[in-house]
């Protein structure tokens, strides 16, 4: 009879480490998938500006040129466009330089897009091992998937908090 206790008591201390285990990961899983869902909309908004500042910079340094060639090929006369010209000239760099902040500002962003990515991967994979070990009813296993999620959770700090770390062995896996 104390067998049976005892067993049953192994079994219930297994069950409440596993449903506590699902609960706080898929918390953790949903409020990183919410802050990964805004990182991913200011990835779009960063690159779009990036893309219009690119076509604006061609399309400046294209009207200069243009200008530029008239004046060498003597088809029109420049002085009217000489004001054009020097602001095409002025606004070049000025625009480069928006886009190239632009890039610089999704690359940051993807760095913690990449983060919430690989912390959604481990803690979803400990959460399914944690079912696994209610199934099996075996502790080691419960162990494993809190090795998973303490991986998951740690990337979603790191997201987060702004820290840099970079899971480049995974973004290059399944990227």
């Amino acid at each position: 009879m104390e067998i049976e206790v005892s067993a049953e008591a192994k079994d219930k201390r297994l069950n409440r480490g596993v449903a506590i285990t699902v609960v706080v990961l898929s918390v953790a899983m949903g409020l990183g998938n919410i802050k990964d869902g805004n990182i991913v909309q200011a990835m779009e908004q960063a690159q779009a500006r990036s893309v219009d500042r690119w076509n604006e910079y061609q399309a400046t340094r294209v009207k200069a040129r243009v200008i530029e060639v008239a004046a060498v090929g003597g088809t029109a006369p420049v002085t009217p466009f000489a004001a054009d010209l020097a602001r095409y000239r002025a606004e070049t760099p000025q625009l480069k330089a928006q886009a190239q902040e632009y890039e610089a500002q999704y690359d940051a962003l993807n760095i913690h897009d990449d983060q919430f990515d690989a912390s959604e991967a481990a803690l979803s994979t400990a959460i399914s091992v944690a079912a696994v070990a209610a199934l099996v009813e075996a502790p080691w296993v419960l162990a494993a998937a809190w090795v998973f999620g303490a991986f998951g959770l740690f990337l979603s700090l790191c997201g987060f908090a702004d820290w840099g770390f970079h899971p480049d062995v995974l973004s290059t896996l399944l990227g």
